[in-house]
């Protein structure tokens, strides 16, 4: 069964509803599954709830579906970058619950290892504590952190081969490898798809067994995020 669809819209056939629980891949505008984002914002489906570290920026990424008014909830640690983000944020128009980066991380781990929650001392004696169980482990106070466990998986790939082997490129590989693997279904976009059995065992840094559907997102336009510049001095 071949695991490769011909583009974004028909890889999600059957799976969009609304009030769908997606984990995302991505930080800002690196390694985000940018044609997904573009086919869900199409299909109009809406009271989405997004686990994903920020929401990028304006018009880019998960902030385009904001624009839709199409999320409803947000479990982010960082809400830079996105003033719309913020604008639905204060205005109480979106829910969001702050999650610190590595708690993120590895909320999205757990559920993906069937692990419903953990203890953790990052957030103790601060908001992120509030109305959390707290337990005492020699001495120390940790609070008690629930797996996520997300109904699609939507993450995005350097290289893959036929049988879903993923291979993420260095600082974009981000939340994109626990994300693929806390959702009932996951769909991956890459930039090359290669034949089974040509990457190194050793560089595989996801098993295809957490992939259920590809698609190939190349080319792409490059995005930059914030741009600072500075005038050429005189000669």
């Amino acid at each position: 069964m071949t695991k490769l669809y011909p583009d974004a819209q028909s890889a999600l056939d059957g799976l969009l509803k609304d009030d769908l629980v997606i984990a995302a891949g991505g930080f800002g505008l690196c390694g985000i599954p940018e044609k997904l984002l573009d086919a869900i914002r199409d299909s109009g489906v809406k009271g989405l709830t997004f686990a994903s570290n920020n929401a990028g920026i304006d018009n880019e990424g998960i902030g385009k579906l904001l624009r839709t008014k199409q999320v409803k909830k947000m479990i982010s640690s960082y809400v830079g970058e996105n003033k719309e983000f913020e604008r639905q944020f204060l205005s109480g128009e979106l829910e969001v619950e702050f999650c610190p980066q590595g708690t993120l991380a590895e909320r999205m781990r757990a559920g993906g290892a069937g692990i419903p929650g953990f203890y953790t001392k990052t957030g103790v004696g601060t908001q992120v504590a509030e109305g959390k169980e707290v337990k005492n482990f020699g001495g120390e106070d940790y609070i008690l952190e629930h797996g996520i466990f997300a109904d699609l998986s939507i993450v995005k790939a350097w290289k893959a081969d036929e049988t879903g082997n993923l291979m993420f490129r260095k600082t974009a590989r981000n939340f994109n490898q626990p994300a693929a693997t806390c959702g009932k279904v996951c769909l991956v976009e890459v930039e090359e798809i290669v034949p089974a059995g040509s990457l190194d065992p050793d560089a595989i840094h996801l098993p295809g067994v957490f992939v259920n559907r590809m698609i190939v997102g190349a080319p792409y336009d490059k995005k930059i995020e914030f741009r600072t510049t500075r005038e050429r001095e005189a000669v």
